[in-house]
């Protein structure tokens, strides 16, 4: 009996909004290679996201060793994307120390109205 060799596709979609996920999942690339970065062997990644298939970590892994330049740089616009969006978000609220102060004269003048009276 002669050996098929068959071709698997690469476990990777493109959804709706242009962001890479792993198989059928909603598992982000991204997710699976900071893991793998990370020391996690493809049994852990699998394990830390039930819906994840291990031969699809796997197949994600080895994508990314075929194709390290074209991923990274992928993931390298992902984090300057998401950088920028957190920069936008905080320039339109106000810094945290002063929404601290803000929260605490709050609670300051609450306690001081429901305070009873002769305390």
């Amino acid at each position: 009996m002669a050996f098929t060799i068959q071709t698997d596709p690469t476990p990777l979609r493109v959804d709706e909004h242009g962001v890479v996920r792993v198989g059928d999942s909603q598992v982000l690339l991204d997710v699976v290679i900071r893991e793998f970065h990370n020391g996690a062997e493809p049994e852990a990644i699998a394990r830390g996201f039930p819906t994840l298939n291990l031969a699809d970590v796997y197949g994600v892994i080895a994508y990314y060793l075929r194709h390290r330049d074209e991923v990274d740089e992928y993931l390298d616009t992902r984090r300057r994307e998401a950088e920028t969006l957190r920069q936008e978000i905080e320039s339109k609220q106000p810094g945290r120390l002063e929404l601290r102060d803000k929260l605490l004269a709050r609670q300051a003048q609450r306690e001081l109205t429901h305070a009873a009276p002769g305390q």
